[in-house]
């Protein structure tokens, strides 16, 4: 077993251009926000990201990164549409396959177990089959016992990943990741879809801390599946990040309400300790 800690900018310098790359969270919560702060600071493009998404996806789209996005939302939570996802959708910056809910998780877990396509009921009958003209369905090979059908399925096909980004509570040194909030989204299905997977935390602690005041089922990720590990405290904001800290409604309405170019050139210019002391010196100003 070896210590998988490394920086953000370490983790980051391991995608290339034209990768799959999945991002965990969900909408506005539990994002990994340093990770895809420390990606903007490169030159890396050409990504299909799929995600639930959130700014994360707002960013990344504004900033031209995003060759294809697959995603069953966009959305700041708070704010129901992510308006930089938009714009950026609107203007036809990249590609889109928008499914249900449940056929983004079937798609993952799919990748996870190395299959092609899983079956599920979600899509029949709706608008995402006709928005997704590559999707397919399957018929089943048993017949119902009391109809004699053999029923219709959409073959989700699997959403495999290159790279992975996940943002946990806790992590330990090899990997084992924790969640301490009220929902796991599908974190650990993100990383055992990926060929590699790179999880930042709020703090690295010894394995046995893990378990000493949390049950053993916040145990979310296991070292197998997970490649490195990058403590960022504060590293979801301002997506929240519960019982750590919530959503940074303030400053996510900055966000949403201020030109990329302009946001960029103020909070992303630097390193994440440049973030951090520009979001503070904003904070400063709306309390004088």
């Amino acid at each position: 077993m070896s210590d998988k800690t490394m920086s953000a900018d370490e983790a980051v310098a391991r995608l290339e251009s034209g990768m799959t790359l999945g991002i965990g969270g969900w909408g506005s919560r539990r994002k990994p926000m340093a990770l895809v702060r420390a990606l903007l600071r490169t030159e890396i493009t050409e990504l299909t990201v799929v995600s639930y998404g959130g700014p994360d996806v707002g960013l990344l789209a504004a900033a031209g990164r995003i060759r294809k996005l697959v995603t069953a939302f966009t959305t700041l939570d708070s704010i129901p549409l992510e308006p930089h996802y938009r714009a950026a959708r609107e203007s036809g910056a990249f590609e889109l396959m928008e499914v249900d809910e449940a056929m983004f998780m079937w798609g993952l877990r799919a990748a996870a177990n190395r299959l092609p396509f899983l079956p599920v009921r979600a899509g029949i009958g709706s608008d995402v089959m006709r928005v997704n003209p590559g999707l397919r369905t399957v018929t089943s090979p048993y017949a119902d016992e009391s109809s004699g059908i053999r029923e219709e399925f959409v073959a989700m096909p699997a959403l495999r990943l290159d790279v992975a980004l996940v943002h946990m509570n806790r992590a330990d040194r090899l990997g084992n990741g924790q969640y301490l909030g009220p929902d796991p989204y599908f974190d650990d299905l993100f990383c055992e879809a990926a060929d590699a997977a790179y999880v930042s935390c709020e703090r690295i602690v010894d394995t046995a801390e893990l378990t000493k005041e949390a049950a053993p089922q916040t145990l979310l990720l296991k070292r197998s599946s997970v490649t490195g590990v990058v403590e960022t405290p504060n590293g979801a904001h301002f997506t929240s990040c519960v019982p750590d800290y919530g959503r940074d409604e303030a400053f996510q309405r900055l966000y949403a309400t201020t030109p990329h170019a302009e946001f960029a050139e103020r909070f992303l210019s630097g390193d994440e300790h440049a973030y951090r002391s520009a979001v503070q010196a904003w904070q400063r100003e709306q309390n004088q």
